[in-house]
């Protein structure tokens, strides 16, 4: 009776702990989705920012610094919106600072002259994973190449 009991524990324990590591694998496995297809959305999301900037500087010019603009393409072409766009779980977010160069060295700098034809572009894609939120972030520079 006793070798049954043990033999009884013994499967069950080995039952809950290979259901513990599947579940684990499937949150993992799940976890890399997201984070694939979040990184298309970034690199989807500088595209389109390009896209703006290709059509006309005045598309970025004309934007708020520090304003959280959303990615919509609509009517054959890309805008930013300052409605929030959300793709399946993931909300992308674009915001543009103003870059200054240094007056010596034309170099980017923290501090020095505004340069109005080089803005700093921070594409964001943010999900709820389980209880927590998680950012992932593409920054880069774009330029005025039309003038």
């Amino acid at each position: 009776m006793i070798e049954v009991l043990v033999v009884i524990s013994i499967l069950t324990l080995s039952m809950l702990a290979s259901m513990a590591v599947a579940q684990k694998s499937i949150f993992v496995s799940r976890q890399a989705v997201h984070m694939s297809q979040a990184s298309f959305l970034l690199e989807e999301g500088a595209e389109a920012v390009r896209i703006l900037r290709d059509n006309a500087w005045s598309n970025i010019l004309g934007l708020t610094v520090g304003a959280n603009y959303y990615p919509l393409y609509s009517g054959g072409t890309w805008t930013l919106s300052s409605t929030p766009g959300i793709v399946g779980i993931f909300t992308r977010t674009v915001s543009i600072s103003n870059v200054n160069r240094d007056n010596t060295s034309q170099d980017i700098a923290a501090a020095g002259t505004n340069d109005p034809g080089t803005k700093l572009v921070v594409v964001t894609v943010s999900w709820l994973e389980g209880s927590t939120t998680v950012n992932k972030t593409l920054s880069f520079y774009i330029f005025d190449i039309f003038s």
